[in-house]
């Protein structure tokens, strides 16, 4: 029988505190949130290893959990002081949404995946994280309806952010996302300086890609 708590702390321990994530705030979160919950129930057994676990393939392409240290770096990116609201691209289970509602005033989640947006609303909702509102749309158009944001997260690696998600940065606010593919990628922090927003590597980032943020590939003589 698995002591989830006693998983959760380890995690913390050699997954978070190890990749200099030091936010008391963060690693209480991630200390509080039920790991095991967001995964598929064939996969509670593994939720707290190292390493990215597949949810099943509801659309075209699989579609991942984010492991834990990659997840915390990212959110530590994000500066987040309690007052913020913020926007989940890529809500998958619902996982990021809820260690994000423990340190922002609310949250907006977008899911394309039916099945996933279902999930998410389920897996919130029953563990009572009621700052966070999961909608449906496409994942490379964000959600405009409520902009502007003071933080957005992208959960998977994209090629690019498209300027339709950039355009919904509140002046002064952040977004954080993970650009590239494989061991070549790299979170990258966005600021919205007084309407114009510019863009700084941080750090090497491995992670899963999210879908419909491909570049086109364009015609080379």
């Amino acid at each position: 029988m698995v002591d989830f708590a006693e998983a959760r702390e380890k995690m913390v321990n050699n997954q978070v505190r190890t990749v200099d994530v030091t936010g008391h705030g963060l690693l209480s979160a991630m200390l509080s949130v039920p790991r095991e919950h967001f995964v598929p129930e064939d996969k509670k057994l593994l939720a707290y290893i190292d390493e990215e676990l597949s949810y099943a393939p509801t659309g075209p392409a699989y579609r991942y959990l984010m492991p834990a240290g990659p997840l915390a770096k990212l959110v530590q990116l994000c500066e987040l002081t309690g007052d913020e609201f913020v926007l989940v691209i890529g809500a998958g289970s619902g996982y990021s949404c809820a260690v994000l509602s423990m340190l922002s005033s609310s949250v907006v989640a977008v899911e394309e995946d039916a099945g996933l947006l279902e999930t998410c609303e389920n897996n919130l909702s029953e563990l009572g994280y009621d700052n966070v509102a999961v909608v449906s749309g496409p994942l490379e158009a964000g959600w405009p309806t409520q902009a502007p944001y003071d933080v957005i997260l992208i959960d998977g690696a994209v090629d690019f952010v498209p300027d339709a998600i950039l355009s919904q940065l509140q002046v002064g606010g952040r977004l954080v996302a993970v650009e590239g593919t494989g061991n070549s990628a790299v979170s990258r922090l966005y600021v919205n300086d007084d309407g114009v927003v510019s863009g700084r590597d941080v750090a090497n980032c491995a992670v899963q890609p999210l879908p419909g943020f491909k570049k086109k590939e364009e015609f080379v003589f």
